[in-house]
Order: structure tokens, then sequence, then C-alpha cells
């Protein structure tokens, strides 16, 4: 009898142990060793991927990742474009942050590119975009003219309006800015009446929600410090926001807030919080996140409360696909992965 009990407990444990190994994420490495710090990724269903970086650089591929095709946009071969927003195969667009800011559009795969905005404003830095499911757009950027900069499109970035947001009571602090880490400190909410949320950071940190900034309870006071990206879950009720201070990238204290987004947002605090400065959050699904930066990848199973270091591999931004389950993330040397999960 002993020894059949202890037959079926070793077997026990090796379903456990299977089982276990079979629910653990892993990043699967795609593409790298190329001159290009990628900013910008954007995944537009389990085989389109779109990314762009440094050095006039732009990547698509149209099979999962497999292959990737990679070009130099002509004209912009010193230009870092931190963001990019993918519709399909053939149409993206991607921000050039720098004096003069501008924003390109193709519609042939990247074959050819056309501007559709320029601002040469002196002090002119955009920092992300975001797209709702319509052709509405959104691009922030750092203040200028005591005001952050915000411009608007309806057809999917053809053209674009300059709007002033911010009112006296609302003005950026001394120190306050974006950071063009991952291009995703910028949100549709899912609101029609207010549509768009963001998350500043610097020498103050706060949240832009329903026309009002509210603090965020995150390490601030430096220029290397603050909130770094938002996400916001399908049904606009839930929100993560992440930063931390990239010059200690290691360091956990207050690198994470958790939202209820209600009338007025509620915050709190992980229990287990990501395991160092993070540049891009994103949902996978209702209570799964992902989360990475210099310093590695962290999962969430809770909706954000209790976070799992996964990998110390160093990535600047992570997406999951808007039409579909597949995750990738992006970083320096021309770093993309992929993530295996179940």
């Amino acid at each position: 009898m002993w020894l059949f009990l202890k037959k079926i407990f070793s077997a026990l444990c090796f379903i456990v142990v299977v089982h276990a190994n079979a629910q653990q994420p892993k990043i699967n490495m795609l593409d790298s060793g190329r001159k290009t710090s990628i900013r910008g990724l954007c995944v537009v269903d389990n085989n389109i991927i779109w990314a762009s970086g440094s050095a006039g650089s732009v990547a698509r591929s149209l099979d999962g990742g497999k292959t990737f095709q990679w070009l130099t946009v002509a004209g912009y071969e010193k230009r870092d474009f931190r963001d990019i927003e993918a519709f399909d195969a053939n149409k993206a667009i991607i921000i050039a942050v720098a004096e003069p800011a501008v924003i390109l559009k193709t519609k042939d795969g990247g074959k050819t590119w056309y501007k559709v905005f320029e601002d040469t404003t002196k002090g002119m830095f955009l920092d992300a975009m975001d797209f709702d499911n319509k052709g509405n757009g959104v691009v922030i950027g750092d203040p200028v003219y005591e005001s952050f900069f915000e411009a608007l499109t309806n057809d999917s970035g053809e053209h674009w309006l300059k709007f002033k947001a911010m009112d006296v009571q609302n003005k950026p602090a001394e120190g306050e800015a974006f950071f063009a880490s991952s291009g995703t400190n910028l949100a549709f909410t899912h609101n029609k009446d207010y549509p768009i949320a963001y998350a500043t950071g610097g020498t103050v940190s706060r949240l832009f929600y329903r026309e009002k900034f509210y603090p965020l309870d995150m390490i601030q006071g430096k220029e290397s410090t603050g909130a770094n990206s938002i996400a916001i879950d399908n049904s606009g009720k839930n929100a993560v926001i992440v930063g931390g201070d990239f010059s200690t990238d290691t360091f956990s204290m207050l690198n994470c807030v958790l939202l209820k987004l209600k009338s007025k947002p509620e915050f709190s605090h992980p229990k287990t919080p990501p395991h160092g400065y993070r540049s891009c959050v994103e949902y996978i699904s209702k209570n799964k996140l992902i989360t990475c930066g210099t310093s590695g990848v962290d999962i969430s199973n809770d909706g954000g409360i209790n976070w799992q270091l996964i990998s110390n591999q160093s990535f600047h931004v992570c997406q999951k696909a808007k039409n579909g389950k597949a995750v990738f993330l992006a970083g320096a040397n021309g770093k993309i992965a992929k993530l295996e999960y179940d």
C-alpha cells in the first residue's frame, strides 16, 4: 500500500510541475543586433507588426515576427521615431520627435512616406500618440508657450489640428513634461465625453483625466522620475500607470499606481510592485498585464496587485495585438521579442 501511495504522490507532483512550467510565460527573441533603439511598437493582429526607432528606422513583419523587413525613411536618416501607429499591413504613421516635430504617413507598407504634420516651434518635442478604432487620434508633446502641446485628427492622421487644452489652473509645473520612452503615456478612455487620459513625469507626476489634473503618488522630483506609461482596460473602468526612476532602474518604490476610473479616479498601489523602473505597461486580458523596462519584464495575473519578474532582459515597449492575442516587446539594439504565454 505504501509503495502504491508513493507512486500516486510522485505522479501528482510531476503533474503539478508540468502544469506550472506550462503556465510560466517566457520571452522568445525574434530579431536583434541592429543599430537602432526601438521605442515605437504597434501590433495590428497576430501577424502584422510595425516598429520604429532611432536612425530613421522602421520595421514591419507580416508573418507574426518570423521575418522582419527593415527600412530607413529617406530624408530622415538621423531622426528618432519614438512612436508608431499602424492601421493595417500598408498604412502606418510615425512621429519624429524633436525640432522640427514631424508626423509622416505611409500607405504602401513603408516604401514611401509623406508629411502630414510639421511644427518648427522652438522647444517642440512630440512624445506619444494614440488612436481609437474610428480614425480619431491625439498626439501630445512637451510644454511650449506654458502649455502642453496637443494636436488632434479625425481622419486617421491625414490632417491635424493643434489644440491648447490647458487653462491657467492646469498649466505644467516647472520641470513637468512627458517621457517619450514608449509612446504610451497617452490612452483613449472608451468614454466619448472624456476620451483622453495621459500621465506626466519629471519633477511633478500627474494624471490628466476628465479635463482635470490629479497628483500621482509616484516617485518624482527629478527629470528622470515619474510616470512613463498608462494602460486602460477594455471596460474603461480600470487603469495602470507605471514609471519610476530610469537613472536607478532597479529601484521599485512608488513605480506603479492602480486606478479605478470613476467620475473622480480612485488610486491604490500594488502589494508587490514591478521589480524596477518600467517604461511601458499593457493589458493582455482583463486581469493579466505585462510591464517592461530597462531592468526587466514583469507579469501580473490579478489586475496589477502583484507582479512577478519573468526576465531581466531590457525592453522599452510592449504591446498586445489590437485584433488578436499575440504580445510583442522591443528595445535597444533593434531587439524585438514575443511573449509566449498560455
